[in-house]
């Protein structure tokens, strides 16, 4: 499994008082492939460029979908744009990848991020891996966690890692998240000004 499934899964894993947005969870889900890809060494940091490097991608069709959506021609592509560009409706490609693997089911309880019909987590191995993952509080899930407000405690907060690359993939998605939110307030107020212009005095 990748780190992008595990934060899918948990994302699912049915959870009081959290709950998180599509957008947000399809930022993280690039954030966390990207990481693993620099994990593998199919890829390096260059500032905050994408170095395509020499290896293979790990066997997975996602993360391999990922690896060859890389530019590989310079001028290399920035991580926030990135982040934009293959988080596009991410979620909902995870959420079909684990459909078909049999990681989610259909079922009367759990969540969905799309629509009415529900989905809940297969009792598997994945779901299992996942959850170990976060019980043990593994930095980079739980630091990916805490930007789409699955974790308790602050985001801001670096994590305890040595990797400057994913120190910086990590506080980017943060940024990316922030700026997703602030774009969805200024949407709501354009959208009351708006409603209180046909309203009226």
């Amino acid at each position: 499994m990748t780190t992008a499934k595990d934060l899918f899964i948990i994302a699912m894993d049915p959870q009081p008082n959290h709950s998180v947005g599509q957008g947000d969870l399809s930022l993280a889900l690039a954030g966390a492939e990207l990481i693993d890809l620099l994990n593998a060494q199919v890829v390096t940091l260059d500032g905050d460029s994408i170095v395509p490097g020499g290896q293979s991608a790990p066997d997975d069709r996602l993360l391999g979908e990922a690896s060859s959506a890389l530019a590989r021609q310079v001028p290399y592509e920035r991580v926030e744009d990135w982040l934009w560009r293959r988080g596009r409706d991410l979620a909902s490609a995870y959420q079909t990848a684990l459909e078909a693997d049999g990681e989610l089911t259909r079922g009367r309880s759990g969540r969905s991020f799309f629509g009415s019909e529900r989905v809940e987590l297969a009792d598997s191995p994945a779901r299992r891996q996942a959850q170990n993952r976060r019980e043990a509080d593994e930095p980079v899930l739980a630091a990916l966690a805490a930007v789409v407000g699955l974790q308790s405690g602050p985001s801001e907060e670096e994590p305890d890692l040595d990797d400057e690359a994913v120190t910086t993939v990590l506080a980017i998605v943060n940024d990316a998240v922030m700026e997703l939110e602030a774009v969805r307030q200024r949407r709501s107020i354009e959208k009351a000004a708006f409603a209180n212009v046909w309203r009226g005095p």
